[in-house]
């Protein structure tokens, strides 16, 4: 066996070098986003599943940035953004993993801040990751919040398909029915 094997954690180690943190933050600003999906799952407990998600968006030609990225943090997958729609040639980063978000993507994200309004976001989506590690998106007065504050991120939930109060709604019909 050869002496020049290198070992998984330099591989990381130098693709770490490869890139800057800052340059990543930079990227997050502009491509990036943190994310609370709801979805109603009447397996659960409160009827709605709560799933954190970091995303980072790219044009396929420069998925390699992606896959960097990925390499970086040591976590995620890579996929086409909306595959059902030919004409979007864009992938996506997504992290799902709470444990990944709460080991990897956060504290890189404490560490290195954000300089936009996006910050505002992150720390919501924090705040409910963490909440979440705790297990209060389990609890009826915990989901509430968590839906309160989900709905202060990005834009005010602008872009949401679902208003707040059709989430709200499902609770107060949830708790009837038990």
């Amino acid at each position: 066996m050869s002496k020049n094997v290198v070992s998984a954690d330099h591989q990381q180690e130098r693709v770490r070098a490869k890139l800057n943190p800052w340059y990543i933050v930079g990227f997050v600003e502009g491509e990036g986003t943190f994310h609370i999906a709801f979805y109603k799952d009447i397996r659960m407990k409160q009827i709605i599943k709560v799933i954190p998600e970091f995303h980072v968006n790219q044009s396929y030609l420069r998925k390699n940035t992606l896959e960097l990225i990925q390499e970086y943090f040591g976590c995620g997958y890579l996929k086409a953004n909306h595959a059902a729609n030919p004409k979007d040639t864009t992938y996506v980063l997504v992290v799902r993993d709470r444990e990944e978000l709460l080991t990897k993507i956060i504290p890189f994200f404490r560490t290195y801040r954000l300089q936009s309004v996006k910050r505002d976001s992150f720390i919501i989506f924090a705040e409910i990751v963490e909440m979440m590690a705790k297990g209060l998106h389990r609890t009826q007065e915990g989901i509430r919040k968590i839906i309160q504050l989900a709905y202060q991120m990005n834009v005010g939930g602008k872009y949401r398909q679902r208003k707040k109060e059709v989430l709200l709604k499902l609770l107060q019909s949830s708790e009837t029915i038990r």
